[in-house]
């Protein structure tokens, strides 16, 4: 490959990734034509996109974006196709979960396209932290639930006291309604 065409190459890959911060990379091998369809479509429907790519200028793209990982990393092992879209590196790991183990699809994708780990934020993890990782609302519910804990428990103390007063004050009410009622049949 000339030199200009990988700074063509290169350029490309800079426009393509610009930006994106999740992704999934993954490595195909084998895959017959109906196979890459049914998984480009699929990933397509849930907004993830597929781009092959060539090792040696995507680990100089991602190392100018700030995303360096070592030449000998598992993700430079073999050809690499990268996965990106979804609103977090936890839906999208899901989502590609899901499709290769799909039942009706498990022979289309089996041996022939492997998993070589997550992309988090820029900063690489593996596939089963990427899966386990909250989504932005799971993550946002968590923290607002956090949040509103200790609120909930200072209002239980404040209403549980007065709950109690206004209960044995209820009670006192009836008793003495009880007593008026009770002379009252008996004359």
């Amino acid at each position: 490959m000339s030199k200009l065409m990988k700074q063509m190459e290169m350029e490309d890959l800079r426009t393509t990734f610009n930006g994106v911060r999740d992704m999934v990379l993954l490595s195909v091998k084998g895959l017959n034509s109906l196979g890459e369809y049914t998984l480009r479509a699929q990933m397509r429907k849930k907004k993830i996109r597929l781009k092959m790519v060539k090792n040696s200028l995507t680990r100089r793209v991602f190392a100018e974006m700030g995303m360096d990982f070592a030449a000998d990393s598992p993700f430079w092992v073999q050809n690499t196709v990268v996965a990106w879209g979804a609103n977090s590196v936890a839906e999208l790991s899901r989502a590609i979960d899901t499709e290769l183990k799909d039942a009706k699809k498990a022979n289309l994708y089996k041996d022939k396209v492997t998993i070589k780990g997550a992309v988090a934020d820029g900063q690489s993890v593996s596939f089963k932290q990427a899966i386990d990782m909250p989504t932005r609302e799971e993550a946002i519910s968590q923290i607002l639930g956090q949040i509103l804990s200790p609120g909930a428990q200072i209002a239980g103390c404040l209403v549980g006291p007065g709950g109690q007063v206004a209960g044995q004050v209820a009670t006192i009410a009836e008793r003495k309604e009880e007593t008026e009622a009770a002379p009252a049949t008996a004359g």
